[in-house]
């Protein structure tokens, strides 16, 4: 019998499967870390996104003419669902009609929007605007008035839309 001395292994041998479990983990790491970023982009573009639908909607509620009242009020019942939807229906025509009347022109602006909370999709929105307020025709100084709202914003469909809007005292 012949005695075969021991091979003595090369290190090419061994860098093959340690680089290839190297490189696998680095791979899911990576895999790891970027879906981590997918879902804080997600989140952010969410939370502006809500901050964007609530500001809109707020110059929507504050700028409404006697010149374009149906369009306002369809721009009003586009930014909304749920309660405030139902709400803003219901007074359509009661809106549509002194503000004819009227002859009101109202011209909003937005000042702020501060998200207070987003819990899956349901968004928290503080909202500050004004208004300049005045009737086609009158020589009287028009008015102004400010507004802060908290509005509830939902997202449906992959659109978010305020679902609530209470004037904030």
């Amino acid at each position: 019998m012949a005695v075969h001395a021991a091979r003595p292994r090369r290190p090419l041998g061994i860098a093959g499967p340690v680089l290839g479990v190297l490189i696998a983990v680095l791979l899911a790491v990576a895999f790891w870390v970027g879906r981590d970023l997918g879902a804080a982009q997600a989140a952010a573009d969410d939370r502006q996104a809500a901050m964007r639908v609530a500001g809109a909607h707020a110059v929507y509620l504050l700028s409404v003419s006697h010149q374009s009242v149906d369009a306002d009020i369809k721009r009003i019942l586009e930014t909304s669902t749920g309660p405030a939807r139902t709400e803003y229906v219901r007074t359509a025509e009661a809106l549509k009609e002194a503000t004819i009347k009227g002859r009101i022109v109202q011209a909003g602006a937005l000042r702020a929007t501060g998200l207070v909370s987003l819990k899956g999709t349901t968004a928290q929105v503080m909202v500050v605007g004004d208004t300049v307020i005045r009737k086609d025709g009158d020589k009287n100084a028009p008015q102004e008035r400010f507004y802060r709202w908290n509005m509830e914003v939902t997202k449906i469909g992959g659109v978010w839309l305020v679902s609530k809007a209470e004037v904030v005292l």
